[in-house]
C-alpha cells in the first residue's frame, strides 16, 4: 500500500497501513499514561486487539481492557465502563473497534468525571454546556471498520434501555485527540460487516449532501465521499485484501462523519428506532430503508441528485442515481426489505412515532410527518 498521510482536519489523523504501531506515541501526544482500551465483545480475543494491547504493554502503558459493549450500547454498558475506568485509575481511553465501541469509549471518557446523568447532555440546544469540560478525559480512536466515522465525531449514540430510543450525546471535547486509521485492521471483517459499514459511510455522505442546511465545506466533502464509496466498496467486497481500496473506504467513512455536521435525514430517523427496538445493524438498516426515502424526497432533491449522478459518472439524473443505488445494494447482498433483518409490521406505529421525534428527522429536505413515517416503514418492511 502506497497511501500514507498525516492530517489535522478535523483532528490529527495518522493514516496508513501498519500505523497501529504508533499507538504509544499517540497516547503520549494526548497526555495519556494509563489508557483503558475499550472494544466490543466480538473483538476481545481477535488478533488485532491482542496486538494493540501488546503494543501498549511493551511501551509501559499497561494492557487494560474493557469489552462489555453491546452492538447498540446502553446506559448499563456505559456504567460498567465508567466503573472499569475509575477503579483502574485510568487517565484516558483508546477507542478500538467499530461504531459501537468508538461511541461508548468516547462516552466513558466524557462521562467518567461528570456529576450529572448522561441524558442531561443530549444533543439539544446548548445542553452540552452543562458538562464540566475540565473533567473530560482524552481519547485515541482506532477504527477497525470503515463506516460510522465516529473516530472524527464529537458525539456518541447511546440507547436508552427503558424507552428503547437512541440518544445523541454531544460535546466538542468528545472529539478524539489522535486518530489512527490503519486499513490493515479492517481486512478480516466478515463481508456482511464490510457491506453494512460501507453503506453507512455512503449514506452519511448522501444525507449530508441532501440536507437543506448551509455548509458548503461539508457539501464538497460529502460529494467526494460518495465517489470513494462507489469506486471502492465493490473492490473491497470482491477482494477483501485490497488495502488501497480499504484505505479509501476508511477515508470515506471519516468524510461522511465530517460531512454530516450539515445534517442527516429520514434514512437515519427511520433506522435509529429499528436498531433500538430490533437490535439490527445500523448501516445495513440504513441501506434497506434508503430507496423509499429517496423516492419520498425526490421532489426536493432531484436537481441536486442529478449533479451527484453526473459527478459519479452515472448519468441519467435522479433515475440514473436511483438505479445505481438499487444495483449496488443487490450486488453487495443487502436485503430487499427490513423483514430480511427480522423486522415485522406489528410495531410500525410505535416506530413511526419514534422516527418523527428523532433528531435526524429535522435535517430531511421534506418534512417527515407521522403518516409519512408510517408509510415509509410499511414500504420498507
Amino acid at each position: 500500500m502506497t497511501l500514507v498521510a498525516n492530517w489535522s482536519y478535523p483532528t490529527a489523523i495518522r493514516f496508513g497501513a501498519g500505523r497501529l504501531k504508533e499507538l504509544p506515541d499517540a497516547c503520549t501526544a494526548a497526555g495519556i499514561a494509563r489508557p483503558l482500551l475499550v472494544t466490543d465483545r466480538g473483538l476481545r480475543e481477535m488478533t488485532i486487539t491482542l496486538d494493540a494491547l501488546a503494543i501498549l504493554d511493551a511501551a509501559g502503558l499497561g494492557s487494560a481492557l474493557f469489552a462489555e459493549v453491546d452492538p447498540n450500547p446502553t446506559e448499563a454498558n456505559l456504567a460498567a465502563g465508567i466503573t472499569a475506568f475509575q477503579t483502574g485509575g485510568h487517565d484516558g481511553v483508546v477507542a478500538f473497534g467499530g461504531g459501537s465501541a468508538l461511541d461508548l469509549a468516547k462516552l466513558i471518557a466524557f462521562q467518567a468525571g461528570q456529576t450529572r446523568p448522561v441524558w442531561d447532555f443530549e444533543d439539544i440546544g446548548d445542553w452540552w454546556t452543562r458538562a464540566d469540560a475540565a473533567a473530560i478525559r482524552p481519547v485515541i480512536a482506532v477504527p477497525t471498520t470503515a463506516g460510522t466515522g465516529s473516530e472524527v465525531g464529537r458525539a456518541g449514540v447511546l440507547t436508552n434501555a427503558q424507552s428503547h430510543t437512541k440518544k445523541i450525546i454531544f460535546h466538542p471535547k468528545m472529539l478524539p485527540t489522535v486518530v489512527i486509521c490503519d486499513p490493515a485492521l479492517t481486512v478480516g471483517l466478515p463481508k456482511v460487516i464490510t457491506v453494512g459499514t460501507g453503506m453507512d459511510a455512503f449514506i452519511h455522505c448522501l444525507e449530508a449532501y441532501c440536507s437543506p442546511f448551509y455548509h458548503p465545506m461539508s457539501q464538497g466533502i460529502a460529494l467526494e465521499g460518495m465517489r470513494l464509496v462507489k469506486e471502492n466498496l465493490p473492490r473491497v467486497f470482491a477482494d477483501p485484501g485490497d488495502l488501497d481500496a480499504r484505505g479509501h473506504m476508511m477515508s470515506a467513512a471519516a468524510m461522511g462523519a465530517v460531512a454530516f455536521q450539515k445534517g442527516l435525514g429520514a434514512i437515519h430517523a427511520l433506522s435509529h428506532p429499528v436498531g433500538a427496538v430490533y437490535n439490527t445493524h445500523h448501516g445495513m438498516t440504513n441501506a434497506v430503508v434508503m430507496p423509499p426515502v429517496l423516492q419520498f424526497n425526490r421532489a426536493a432533491i432531484a436537481g441536486r441528485i442529478g449533479a451527484v449522478a453526473a459527478y459519479l459518472g452515472i448519468g441519467g439524473g435522479f433515475d440514473g442515481f436511483f438505479d445505481f443505488v438499487m444495483r449496488l445494494r443487490s450486488d453487495l447482498g443487502v436485503p430487499e426489505k427490513l423483514g430480511g433483518l427480522g423486522v415485522g409490521t406489528s410495531r410500525i406505529n410505535e416506530l413511526a412515532a419514534m422516527a418523527v421525534e428523532d433528531p435526524c428527522a429535522g435535517g430531511n429536505p421534506v418534512t417527515l410527518t407521522l403518516a409519512a413515517a408510517q408509510s415509509l416503514y410499511a414500504e420498507a418492511i
